[in-house]
């Protein structure tokens, strides 16, 4: 697990590192510069590659002006163009020009029309909080249609470190070297397309410089899948738990058969599905691994769904139940009266967005995860605003509700009540695809059988639907991808995962 930053928490980082550590400012711009310096030498070893560095007023520039001596030194064509005000930098980068000025390090007032190998970026930091205009705004637009390499210090300027969006315009980094810590702004989209190859920097900010900070984002990573449910050898099927999936309608069987798959093939023991009559055979052909339990409208839905519940450790409803006045009285009587975890999902939101008095009935630990549109019915804000703010809204639905929600998006938010939530970076845009979802319903559904945490069933199964699509990937490749694919890439992940802990 990794921590991401905003731009407040990596103030407030620097300065722990300076008052209560005693590292000096100068030294982490040393340290800065040095480790982008490294990695642009990796790129370009040949001394005469050409590069013009951008750098600005604040301490970002000050970094700039750094890597470009350190350039220079090693024997590169350097120029510095400085565009912010020399009487108003800061006191470090007035130092940094001074020293570079006496090494002969060339700096220039006007944007050099020179042909380049590399452009550095040191133009804005992570504290820019309002949109680029006027001179800058044409500085960064020279700087990204010029040929060359593009090279970002520490955040690609014009992209907010908090939310990754496009303050008016920014620069496209191919590489982006931070310190320290990933910002918010550089996973998020559009900040993410900006951001280019990143690269974290150990410069002496480090996780001992938080102190009583505690950071709203995480990342999982590969290390954390030994956080999945222990499987012991004295077991059965009934010690990994039993889900019951409120799936499927008429002509809509494949919710149901993607979501039970993928419950399977998390490990669930069992598997039932509650579904029309219409989808028996369906189910019994492509799933017969799963129990059924059959109705229709003749069927005393409260008896039906005390009898369901009475069984389960664990409920995901709504993959493809439609809004039939039959599915409404099923959900209804489902959340007044479950007592286990589950997942809300599809239909299920559908639902909920026009009953907004139902989440007072749910008595148990609920997750949901809406897409975008679900998520604007739930919410009843645009879409557009909901892409933009995308943890912020999903961390404001999960403390107004008291809920996990996980807001699935090219990178999925997962908050929990208490403002804590989990960036996913797994995963790609083949998984863009009619029944993704409904597998990642299965997935968080058989760990939540499993007796994990909400919160961390939906993270950990957010992370590991995932890396099954980058496995279905690897397979099939993007453009061919479905969702039997992403389901069969479980499999790869958790063999794989098999295969570490007997290493």
């Amino acid at each position: 697990m990794k921590y991401i930053l905003n731009s407040r928490e990596m103030k407030q980082c620097d300065e722990n590192t300076m008052r209560r550590r005693g590292m000096l400012s100068a030294v982490l711009m040393e340290r800065a510069a040095l480790a982008t310096m490294q990695e642009i030498v990796k790129r370009y070893p040949d001394p005469a590659t050409k590069v013009l560095v951008v750098c600005g007023s604040g301490n970002n520039g000050g970094d700039g002006v750094a890597v470009a001596r350190l350039l220079y030194l090693k024997g590169y064509n350097v120029t510095i163009y400085f565009a912010g005000n020399r009487e108003k930098a800061t006191e470090e980068t007035k130092r940094q020009m001074f020293i570079a000025e006496q090494y002969g390090v060339e700096i220039s007032d006007e944007y050099p029309k020179d042909i380049v190998d590399v452009i550095v970026d040191a133009l804005f930091g992570i504290g820019l909080s309002r949109e680029v205009t006027g001179k800058y705004a044409e500085i960064l637009q020279k700087m990204t249609e010029q040929d060359g390499y593009k090279v970002a210090v520490d955040i690609a300027s014009g992209i907010s470190a908090d939310t990754g969006a496009v303050m008016g315009t920014a620069f496209a980094a191919d590489l982006t070297v931070t310190f320290g810590f990933i910002k918010a702004g550089q996973l998020l989209y559009p900040g993410a397309e900006y951001t280019g190859e990143l690269k974290v920097a150990d410069i002496g900010i480090d996780e001992q410089s938080l102190y009583e900070i505690k950071p709203e984002l995480k990342v999982l990573e590969t290390s954390d899948l030994k956080r999945l449910p222990r499987r012991v050898n004295r077991s059965n099927k009934g010690s990994y738990g039993k889900l019951l999936i409120l799936a499927g309608s008429k002509q809509m069987a494949g919710a149901a058969v993607f979501a039970a798959k993928a419950a399977y093939r998390m490990g669930c023991g069992l598997v039932r599905v509650a579904t029309v009559e219409e989808n028996r055979i369906i189910l019994q052909e492509q799933v017969p691994e799963a129990v059924l339990a059959v109705y229709n409208n003749g069927t005393d839905v409260v008896k039906f769904v005390e009898t369901q519940l009475h069984w389960a450790d664990a409920v995901v409803a709504g993959p493809g139940i439609s809004q039939s006045d039959l599915s409404e009285r099923m959900l209804y009587e489902l959340l007044k009266r479950i007592q286990v975890p589950c997942l809300c999902d599809a239909d299920a939101l559908n639902l909920l967005s026009k009953h907004p008095d139902w989440w007072k009935l749910v008595q148990s630990p609920l997750v949901i995860t809406p897409h975008l549109g679900e998520m604007a019915r739930l919410t009843g804000r645009p879409i557009t605003e909901i892409r933009d703010r995308l943890v912020q809204i999903a961390q404001e639905f999960a403390m107004e509700h008291q809920i996990t929600v996980v807001l699935k998006d090219a990178r999925t938010i997962t908050a929990q009540p208490d403002g804590q939530s989990y960036i996913n970076v797994s995963g790609n845009h083949g998984m863009a695809t009619a029944g993704a979802g409904d597998v990642l319903s299965g997935v968080v559904g058989a760990l939540l059988a499993q007796k994990l945490d909400i919160y961390l069933a939906a993270a950990l199964g957010v992370f590991i639907h995932g890396l099954a699509g980058d496995a279905a990937a690897e397979r099939v490749g993007h453009c061919a991808m479905m969702a039997s694919d992403i389901v069969d890439g479980l499999m790869d992940v958790l063999r794989k995962q098999e295969d570490t802990k007997r290493q």
